[in-house]
């Protein structure tokens, strides 16, 4: 079963297959159509999903993973 830490590793998968950056609903697309069905089958992940997604982009600014929100356009997640 795929967990909110899973999202952390779409989420960067998202950004890179748009050239390093790429607005929440992008990305949010991105990992519905590539990971539809392991939403489905997680669980309580799936009825939360999109807020852990935001859960997950503060864990990867965390890291320096992803730019600072002070350091890109509102709605836009950068690659670091």
């Amino acid at each position: 079963m795929k967990s909110r830490d899973d999202l952390q590793k779409w989420i960067c998968q998202a950004l890179k297959s748009f050239n390093g950056e790429g607005s929440i609903v992008d990305v949010a697309k991105y990992i519905w159509q590539n990971h539809e069905n392991e939403l489905k089958s997680s669980g309580d992940l799936f009825y939360t999903w999109q807020y852990d997604m935001r859960w997950a982009a503060t864990k990867l600014r965390e890291n320096k993973e992803i730019l600072p929100a002070e350091k890109s356009q509102k709605g836009i997640w950068k690659l670091a």
